[in-house]
């Protein structure tokens, strides 16, 4: 047989514990007559399998068969003052928690009517306090099995984000539009989970949500789609990123860093500089082409001048003839420009340069 325990009491220097069981495991033995001490915002609630029996206010009480007549009851106790019956005693903490947490544990998949299918995550706070000691010990230590108060936290987060996932659901709004919507949604998310919480012997005092929000990789497509229409040019945002690039170069090389870190910021940059690279030698070779086809000859190859003297065909610019040595009088081409120089001109008339 377990000990014997005169005096029960349990004090919760933290005040955020839900529930204590004493005994802690196994079946306790409670004498008739034993001192129970039940503080201020806590109930005492026996226990005996799969059943709350007798409950306890605030105050110090001794065990009798007056006071625990069901217990009594139910084991046949004889009434010698002495005999100890076998049950656990439940405190439950009835102070309202006021920082309650809920999040989703797995992203909720939504049709979104602007982005398509989304899978967004919320987080949020609830406030809630045990108003009916004896059915939350019924409810959730008796069939849910539940009294270490991460577990009913677990416990409750589940309905919450249930009911919430039910509620975006039905409001087909998009996810860039229920940031305005956060008050709407907890006063729905109330109203569909007071029920659930009355059931439970607790009531819902108040809930929030603080995030919906979208994967990592969905808001930064979205940010750049921002920063798009913020610039208003694609060309102008390609080159701000190719200049974010080499600065982001320079700034590594600077500093000497290496690594792989480093590593990704000199490639990043490199391509950046050398789509850049691209783009200008493109320009300039369709510059040069536009100026190519506008400037006139720089030189005339194939040009020939004929000799006075034998009728012989010389490149153009020759000063004597090939086939007889005749001193030739066409002024051919001034070597700088290409520009047809006069018979004995001794300067070019285009450019100036001194005819050799």
């Amino acid at each position: 047989m377990a000990r014997v325990l005169d005096l029960i009491e349990y004090f919760d220097e933290s005040g955020k514990e839900m529930v204590h069981r004493i005994p802690e495991h196994g079946s306790g033995d409670f004498r008739l007559g034993s001192q129970l001490v039940v503080r201020e915002s806590q109930a005492a609630v026996f226990f005996r399998d799969g059943q709350a029996l007798d409950s306890f206010g605030p105050g110090r009480h001794t065990l009798t068969t007056a006071n625990v007549p069901l217990l009594v009851k139910l084991f046949g106790l004889p009434f010698d003052g002495k005999s100890p019956f076998r049950a656990e005693a439940y405190f439950v903490n009835l102070r309202e928690f006021v920082d309650m947490k809920w999040g989703t544990g797995e992203p909720i998949t939504l049709r979104d009517p602007d982005l398509g299918i989304v899978r967004l995550r919320a987080y949020g706070r609830y406030a809630m306090q045990i108003s009916e000691p004896q059915l939350f010990v019924n409810k959730v230590v008796g069939t849910q099995g539940l009294y270490q108060t991460s577990q009913i936290q677990g416990y409750l987060r589940g309905m919450i984000v249930s009911r919430l996932t039910d509620l975006l659901g039905e409001m087909s709004k998009s996810v860039l539009d229920l940031p305005r919507l956060f008050d709407e949604i907890g006063a729905s998310v109330k109203a569909k989970m007071a029920d659930d919480f009355t059931a439970l012997g607790i009531t819902l005092k108040a809930i929030y949500t603080e995030s919906i929000s979208l994967p990592e990789e969905v808001q930064k497509m979205i940010d750049r789609g921002a920063a798009i229409r913020a610039v208003g040019d694609m060309d102008a945002l390609l080159k701000m990123d190719m200049a974010e690039g080499l600065r982001d170069m320079a700034a590594a090389g600077g500093g000497g860093g290496g690594g792989e870190g480093g590593t990704g910021l000199n490639m990043g940059a490199g391509l950046g500089m050398g789509a850049a690279m691209a783009q200008a030698l493109m320009g300039t070779m369709q510059q040069g082409g536009q100026q190519q086809q506008q400037a006139p000859p720089t030189s005339q190859v194939g040009a020939t001048v004929a000799c006075d003297n034998c009728g012989t065909r010389n490149p153009a610019g020759a000063k004597f003839c090939n086939n007889c040595g005749e001193k030739l009088d066409g002024g051919g081409f001034c070597s700088e420009c290409g520009n047809a120089l006069a018979p004995g001109a001794k300067f070019c008339s285009n450019c100036g340069t001194k005819v050799g």
